[in-house]
Protein backbone atom coordinates (compact mmCIF):
# COMPACT_ATOMS: atom_id res chain seq x y z
CA UNK A 1 0.00 0.00 0.00
CA UNK A 2 1.33 3.56 -0.94
CA UNK A 3 0.72 6.04 1.83
CA UNK A 4 1.88 10.08 1.30
CA UNK A 5 2.99 12.16 4.49
CA UNK A 6 4.87 15.42 4.37
CA UNK A 7 8.80 14.87 4.78
CA UNK A 8 10.83 15.15 7.68
CA UNK A 9 14.64 15.85 7.64
CA UNK A 10 15.58 12.74 7.97
CA UNK A 11 14.31 12.05 4.23
CA UNK A 12 16.89 14.05 2.88
CA UNK A 13 19.53 11.52 2.28
CA UNK A 14 16.68 9.31 0.43
CA UNK A 15 16.06 12.87 -1.74
CA UNK A 16 20.19 13.52 -2.33
CA UNK A 17 20.47 9.45 -3.13
CA UNK A 18 17.68 9.35 -5.50
CA UNK A 19 18.45 12.47 -6.96
CA UNK A 20 21.87 11.89 -7.56
CA UNK A 21 21.15 8.85 -9.52
CA UNK A 22 18.91 11.28 -11.79
CA UNK A 23 21.64 14.10 -12.01
CA UNK A 24 24.28 10.97 -13.16
CA UNK A 25 21.49 9.18 -15.86
CA UNK A 26 18.55 11.23 -16.62
CA UNK A 27 17.45 14.05 -18.53
CA UNK A 28 14.59 14.11 -15.88
CA UNK A 29 16.28 16.99 -14.09
CA UNK A 30 18.40 19.60 -15.84
CA UNK A 31 20.98 19.26 -12.22
CA UNK A 32 24.77 18.42 -13.69
CA UNK A 33 26.36 18.08 -10.21
CA UNK A 34 25.67 15.77 -7.41
CA UNK A 35 24.52 16.99 -4.21
CA UNK A 36 24.56 16.30 -0.67
CA UNK A 37 21.77 15.64 2.20
CA UNK A 38 23.41 18.91 3.24
CA UNK A 39 22.62 20.81 0.13
CA UNK A 40 19.22 19.33 -0.29
CA UNK A 41 18.89 20.33 4.41
CA UNK A 42 19.45 23.89 3.23
CA UNK A 43 16.80 23.52 0.26
CA UNK A 44 14.35 21.69 2.70
CA UNK A 45 14.89 24.97 5.29
CA UNK A 46 13.74 27.16 3.18
CA UNK A 47 10.28 24.98 2.31
CA UNK A 48 7.40 27.24 2.96
CA UNK A 49 4.05 26.24 4.02
CA UNK A 50 2.47 27.01 0.23
CA UNK A 51 5.10 24.68 -1.33
CA UNK A 52 5.40 21.46 0.99
CA UNK A 53 7.61 18.39 0.52
CA UNK A 54 6.09 14.56 0.61
CA UNK A 55 7.06 11.51 0.60
CA UNK A 56 5.69 8.34 -0.67
CA UNK A 57 5.69 4.92 1.15
CA UNK A 58 5.76 1.69 0.05
CA UNK A 59 5.50 -1.46 2.35
CA UNK A 60 6.94 1.48 5.09
CA UNK A 61 9.76 2.53 2.78
CA UNK A 62 10.25 5.70 1.38
CA UNK A 63 9.86 5.07 -2.49
CA UNK A 64 9.43 8.86 -3.77
CA UNK A 65 9.43 12.46 -3.26
CA UNK A 66 7.09 15.28 -4.11
CA UNK A 67 7.16 19.01 -3.93
CA UNK A 68 5.53 22.50 -4.84
CA UNK A 69 7.82 25.23 -5.88
CA UNK A 70 7.12 29.10 -6.49
CA UNK A 71 6.43 28.83 -10.70
CA UNK A 72 8.25 33.06 -10.85
CA UNK A 73 9.37 35.03 -7.33
CA UNK A 74 7.02 37.73 -8.52
CA UNK A 75 4.14 38.40 -6.19
CA UNK A 76 1.33 38.16 -9.01
CA UNK A 77 2.94 34.78 -9.43
CA UNK A 78 2.16 33.99 -5.83
CA UNK A 79 -0.73 31.00 -6.51
CA UNK A 80 1.13 29.79 -9.48
CA UNK A 81 3.19 26.19 -8.44
CA UNK A 82 5.69 24.22 -10.29
CA UNK A 83 5.28 20.05 -9.37
CA UNK A 84 7.98 17.79 -8.97
CA UNK A 85 7.62 14.15 -8.49
CA UNK A 86 10.48 12.03 -8.08
CA UNK A 87 10.58 8.13 -8.06
CA UNK A 88 13.16 5.54 -6.66
CA UNK A 89 14.60 4.09 -9.64
CA UNK A 90 13.86 0.51 -8.65
CA UNK A 91 10.42 1.26 -8.00
CA UNK A 92 8.75 2.63 -10.99
CA UNK A 93 5.62 1.42 -12.62
CA UNK A 94 4.33 0.67 -9.32
CA UNK A 95 1.73 3.35 -9.28
CA UNK A 96 3.45 5.69 -6.86
CA UNK A 97 4.60 8.80 -9.29
CA UNK A 98 -0.05 8.53 -9.65
CA UNK A 99 -0.50 8.61 -6.26
CA UNK A 100 2.00 11.31 -5.61
CA UNK A 101 0.72 13.68 -8.06
CA UNK A 102 -2.62 13.10 -7.05
CA UNK A 103 -1.94 14.15 -3.64
CA UNK A 104 -0.17 17.44 -4.50
CA UNK A 105 -3.07 18.30 -7.02
CA UNK A 106 -5.19 17.95 -3.67
CA UNK A 107 -2.33 19.56 -1.59
CA UNK A 108 -2.32 22.80 -4.25
CA UNK A 109 -5.86 23.05 -4.58
CA UNK A 110 -6.16 23.40 -0.16
CA UNK A 111 -3.50 25.48 -0.05
CA UNK A 112 -5.65 28.34 -2.40
CA UNK A 113 -2.93 28.08 -5.30
CA UNK A 114 -4.68 28.56 -9.02
CA UNK A 115 -2.71 26.02 -11.40
CA UNK A 116 -0.22 23.78 -11.29
CA UNK A 117 2.97 23.93 -13.80
CA UNK A 118 4.69 21.02 -15.03
CA UNK A 119 8.14 21.37 -17.19
CA UNK A 120 9.22 17.73 -18.48
CA UNK A 121 12.30 17.24 -20.28
CA UNK A 122 10.89 16.05 -23.39
CA UNK A 123 12.96 12.59 -23.35
CA UNK A 124 10.70 11.73 -19.93
CA UNK A 125 7.80 10.52 -22.16
CA UNK A 126 6.82 8.39 -19.16
CA UNK A 127 6.14 12.06 -16.58
CA UNK A 128 4.46 13.36 -19.96
CA UNK A 129 2.00 10.48 -19.91
CA UNK A 130 1.17 10.98 -16.14
CA UNK A 131 0.75 14.57 -16.50
CA UNK A 132 -1.80 13.96 -19.60
CA UNK A 133 -3.61 11.34 -18.03
CA UNK A 134 -4.06 13.79 -14.45
CA UNK A 135 -5.39 16.09 -16.89
CA UNK A 136 -2.70 18.67 -17.66
CA UNK A 137 -2.46 20.29 -21.03
CA UNK A 138 0.51 21.38 -23.09
CA UNK A 139 1.05 25.34 -23.13
CA UNK A 140 4.29 25.04 -24.99
CA UNK A 141 7.43 23.48 -25.63
CA UNK A 142 10.90 25.41 -25.37
CA UNK A 143 13.47 24.23 -28.00
CA UNK A 144 17.34 23.70 -27.08
CA UNK A 145 16.72 25.33 -23.59
CA UNK A 146 19.20 22.22 -21.57
CA UNK A 147 22.35 21.26 -22.35
CA UNK A 148 23.23 17.63 -20.65
CA UNK A 149 25.02 14.74 -21.54
CA UNK A 150 26.69 16.54 -24.72
CA UNK A 151 23.06 17.53 -26.07
CA UNK A 152 20.69 20.30 -26.38
CA UNK A 153 17.30 19.30 -24.93
CA UNK A 154 13.59 20.86 -24.95
CA UNK A 155 11.12 20.90 -22.05
CA UNK A 156 7.31 20.66 -22.16
CA UNK A 157 5.55 23.15 -20.24
CA UNK A 158 2.03 21.71 -18.96
CA UNK A 159 -0.57 23.20 -16.90
CA UNK A 160 -3.04 22.41 -14.80
CA UNK A 161 -5.77 24.70 -13.97
CA UNK A 162 -7.01 24.25 -9.91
Amino acid sequence: MITIRPAVTADLTFVAAVMNHYIATSTCTFHLDPRSPEDYAAWFRDRTEAHPVTVAELDAEVAGFAYLSPWRTREAYRRSVEGSVYIHPERHRRGIGRTLLTDLIERARALGHRTLIGGTCTEAEASRALQRALGFRTVGVLKDVGYKFGRWLDVEHTQLLL
